[in-house]
């Protein structure tokens, strides 16, 4: 089956629209990290001053070791907001991608199904045991493709159920101290 110039330009302008968005989403994502790291370069500098103001009180040792315990708590729960504002933007940007390439994976795989019933169609006598094979091999992507993919979201869940977890265990630690 050869190709026609119609099919080929279409091809070239899906491909071209996917770019484009996958494109779109990564700047989107890059353009909430900047503001997440904006953010949190204001607020280091408000506390560093804050706590530079709050040093130059100090009238002895005691003082000075109350004001660095204080310190501490608050500068843990703001590292972990922050790591948990950083896995939850990789997080979202990974489902976006995984979005689009399922959609992809979708549109091909139709695309396969429909050339070989075309194939099928025009094929000669006696080739059923080929275009059974091949079909066996498509279905047999398609499983591979679909284990693969529910070992990721497994694998992302059970990162999820991790991350929690050591946020959970770490702010206790930290309120401790």
């Amino acid at each position: 089956m050869n190709l026609t110039p119609e099919q080929l330009a279409a091809a070239q302008k899906a491909n071209l629209e996917t770019l484009s968005s996958l494109t779109n989403q990564a700047l989107q994502s890059i353009e909430k990290l900047v503001e997440l790291n904006m953010y949190i370069a204001k607020q280091s500098l408000s506390d560093s001053m804050t706590s530079a103001k709050k040093a130059l009180e100090v009238k002895d040792i005691q003082q000075l070791l109350a004001h660095q315990a204080e310190a501490v708590q608050p500068m843990a729960e703001k590292i972990m907001a922050y790591s948990r504002h950083l896995y939850d933007l990789a997080h979202e940007t990974q489902n976006n991608f995984t979005q689009s390439a399922e959609k992809e994976f979708q549109a091909g795989q139709q695309k396969i199904n429909a050339l070989v019933e075309e194939w099928t169609q025009n094929t000669p006598a006696g080739s059923d045991a080929a275009i059974d094979a091949m079909k066996q091999a498509i279905a047999s992507a398609n499983n591979v493709y679909e284990s693969s993919q529910k070992a990721v979201k497994h694998a992302m869940n059970l990162a999820q159920t991790n991350l929690n977890s050591t946020t959970h265990t770490a702010m206790k630690a930290a309120k401790k101290k």
